[in-house]
């Protein structure tokens, strides 16, 4: 008997597994009718698998585990057998914006600490001369978006929120969000740095993977009691998206993976400003070269296992950000909604 399952899904190159799935024939091999549906914000996600408009979504690890705990207004308990990726996100800022960093830098661009502190006096000009505060975006308030931001930053003393606006813009508008000049910079995940520099609006300051390797980020999530009520649609997912993973790390695959993502409803985007990305070979801007990035986003079986230890890292995350007092109880409740066990192989 055939399942249909209904899953949502935000246009990023790490949804690609997903997509395969469908795409590639794995979910019908496993008996699956996939129905993908692409969504305009991650709050829309999460509400729809809340009420059961979705089976299952791919989702920000950190806004799996607030809306579990109920921090920012939803309490939306979720359970997740598998990640869909580790990394892949970067910071960009207006090319404006870069070359005055780069002017103020004491030392070298690529390392954070230089370019925080080069931030940082951006930042003291700025209120010593009367001008606004920057503004800065994260796809969402409960990201790892957010997070990553929140740790460059402190890098030089500076708080998110307090020293540099801050506002949420989802994925596909941060490109018009620079452009336009309501952000000054943003973090996301890939392409939409690249589409930022393509444009000839945006300069990549730095790779995900320049603040923290192997960092949480995306996730298949369903609702937490969906993992014992349809154990046999979970499964099947599970096993269409681990297939998804070993074709998508086949390099051969690259042209054929970026023609997927390009289509109009998936990401809606080039196959030239998406293959670059899949071979990690990152555009800069500013004048800069592409920069070969090692492993840029990983799709191995290896980086979908949950673990529920990068709970422990969101809830930090949460913490430094000022949306959580962390305690026990919640650091338990965290770390329980990545479910290893549910993963081939997998155990608590």
């Amino acid at each position: 008997m055939t399942l249909h399952l209904r899953v949502g899904f935000m246009p990023l190159v790490d949804c690609a597994l997903v997509v395969l799935a469908k795409d590639e024939g794995f979910a019908e091999a496993e008996g699956l009718n996939l129905e993908l549906v692409r969504e305009v914000s991650w709050s829309n996600l999460r509400d729809k698998l809340n009420v059961r408009l979705f089976d299952a979504a791919h989702m920000l690890g950190p806004a799996a585990i607030a809306a579990t705990l109920g921090v920012g207004g939803v309490r939306a308990p979720m359970a997740v057998p598998l990640a869909l990726n580790l990394d892949g996100a970067a910071i960009t800022v207006s090319v404006r914006r870069y070359e005055e960093l780069a002017r103020l830098a004491d030392g070298d661009m690529a390392d954070t600490t230089v370019s925080a502190r080069a931030l940082a006096a951006m930042v003291a000009r700025r209120k010593a001369s009367g001008l606004p505060p920057l503004t800065f975006a994260a796809v969402f308030g409960f990201s790892s978006h957010t997070y990553l931001l929140c740790e460059w930053l402190a890098k030089s003393g500076l708080v998110l929120g307090t020293d540099i606006r801050f506002e949420v813009v989802p994925p596909p508008q941060t490109v018009e969000a620079l452009t336009s000049g309501r952000v000054d910079g943003f973090c996301a995940g890939a392409p939409w740095n690249a589409a930022a520099v393509s444009a000839g609006v945006g300069a990549m300051v730095h790779s995900s993977t320049d603040l923290r390797r192997n960092c949480t980020d995306k996730v298949l999530a369903w609702q937490a009691d969906d993992l014992e009520r349809r154990p046999a649609a979970v499964r099947k997912l599970t096993a269409a998206i681990l297939r998804a993973s070993d074709w998508a790390c086949d390099p051969a695959n690259i042209p054929r993976f970026a023609r997927h993502l390009s289509a109009h409803d998936r990401l809606a985007l080039p196959v030239d400003l998406l293959e670059p990305v899949l071979h990690f070979n990152l555009v800069q801007g500013a004048g800069r070269p592409p920069r070969q990035v090692e492993r840029f986003i990983r799709f191995d079986r290896a980086a979908l296992r949950p673990e529920p230890a990068h709970a422990d890292w969101i809830l930090a995350g949460m913490e430094r950000a000022g949306q959580i007092v962390r305690t026990p109880d919640m650091s338990e409740q965290a770390r329980a909604v990545f479910r290893p066990a549910y993963f081939p192989g997998g155990d608590d």
